[in-house]
């Protein structure tokens, strides 16, 4: 099984370290990463479709869009590529954006992109395994990157 991680210049944080870090905490082995860095969010797309030409089975695109309203346009077009591209090869591309204007500070906004990042990575292991491991989780408000807002009183 192979992931494919796609990340950008553009990133203020090295987000395929994060991704890496979550392989070796997951301990499942036969799991191997192909990574493809590209200068911003609008190149994402092209790299995740080059990375299943290699053989990935699912891809995580890594982006940090900025914070004015041509940056927002750029990720908005970005996700529109990524999700044609799911549909094109029927397979997942995990969209891991962290926007720059999410958090109030550097410090806060690396606890963003470290958390969103991780458990993404964690979620494509979790696909690899099949389509029903993530299933425990519906329905229970959980977020990535920022605290969970939890399930609607049932």
């Amino acid at each position: 099984m192979k992931i494919g991680v796609a990340d950008t210049m553009f990133a203020r944080v090295d987000m395929f370290k994060i991704v890496r870090k979550a392989l070796d905490d997951s301990m499942e082995p036969g799991i191997k990463l192909e990574r493809y860095t590209v200068p911003g969010v609008k190149d994402l797309p092209i790299a995740c479709k080059k990375l299943f030409g290699k053989g990935c089975d699912i891809c995580l695109a890594l982006g940090m869009p900025g914070p004015m309203p041509i940056d927002k346009t750029c990720a908005h077009e970005a996700s529109q590529g990524l999700i044609n591209l799911q549909l094109a090869e029927n397979k997942h591309v995990l969209e891991v954006f962290v926007h720059l204007d999410e958090a109030e500070n550097d410090k806060e906004l690396y606890k963003i992109t470290k958390s969103r990042t991780y458990d993404h990575a964690m979620n494509a292991i979790d696909l690899l395994k099949g389509k029903n491991k993530l299933q425990k989780f519906a329905g229970q408000g959980i977020r990535q990157g920022t605290r969970d807002i939890g399930p609607l009183m049932q």
